[in-house]
């Protein structure tokens, strides 16, 4: 399976995309921001088919297009009924557009399948450098607001009393998010971005309490399901999305069960 390129390719691309995706839906998940990363996936779709439409690269457009959206919900703050609106908002705007940018370019229309559900394996060696420099950056970003983002996850108004900067941790946090939903789409597609960003998260959570071990085992639950998927979609013939999505169920289900039994 590895004697040919395009696995090679396939195999780090989604590894990078994966440990990306693990690590930031762990904090997604504990700050109950799903629904955003939902509406990011979306708001990457329009901007993907925008770049399309203008003769851009679809990832750039979906990275931008996400980052813009991602920092814009930040600033809303951390009032949960005000984000939820925003975002709505967002999402609905984002939808209508996308619709729109398909209207005009019928032919972006031959690449929404792979938009929607991902083409990990039509990943080039060019886009592979780019997810590798975009997930750096993001977990440098991570790690450097680390810290204030556990607190105000954790105890948002005791965060807010000493001093958080909330806002500001809200937007940050979001952008990064922007871009690991971009690296996402690139393997699942954007309808499938809470495969690899939610499950592994959701499930590790369900695992452990420790939050040092529940980021690392997010992170190796989402690598394995990637690679895992991958592996059975080479000797299956069926779609890789499909196959992460499938490890990614049973993985959520089978640590709730565990929770829930013991």
């Amino acid at each position: 399976m590895l004697e040919y390129d395009f696995m090679r390719t396939a195999f780090a691309a989604s590894g990078v995309a994966a440990v990306l995706a693990g690590t930031v839906g762990f904090f997604l998940v504990l700050r109950g921001q799903t629904f955003a990363g939902h509406a990011l996936s979306h708001v990457g779709f329009t901007g993907a088919t925008g770049a399309l439409l203008f003769g851009l690269s679809p990832l750039a457009g979906l990275v931008g297009f996400t980052l813009v959206a991602g920092i814009g919900m930040g600033l809303f703050g951390e009032k949960l009924a005000e984000r939820d609106v925003a975002i709505g908002m967002m999402l609905s705007l984002a939808l209508g557009l996308g619709l729109l940018f398909l209207h005009f370019y019928t032919a972006a229309a031959t690449q929404a399948a792979a938009l929607l559900f991902g083409n990990v394996l039509g990943v080039d060696s060019s886009a592979l450098l780019t997810l590798c420099v975009l997930a750096g950056a993001s977990l440098l970003a991570l790690a450097a607001i680390g810290r204030p983002l556990t607190f105000a996850s954790i105890q948002p108004e005791l965060a807010e009393a000493r001093g958080v900067p909330m806002r500001f941790v809200s937007s940050a946090f979001l952008a990064i998010v922007a871009v690991a939903v971009a690296e996402c789409a690139q393997i699942v597609g954007v309808l499938l971005v809470f495969t690899l960003m939610v499950g592994p998260a959701a499930a590790a959570m369900n695992l452990t309490r420790r939050l040092g071990p529940a980021v690392a085992l997010s992170a190796a639950l989402a690598l394995a399901e990637a690679w895992g998927g991958l592996t059975l979609a080479y000797y299956t013939d069926w779609p890789a999305s499909f196959w992460i999505t499938a490890l990614s169920g049973m993985v959520f289900f089978g640590a709730a069960a565990r929770r829930f039994a013991g």
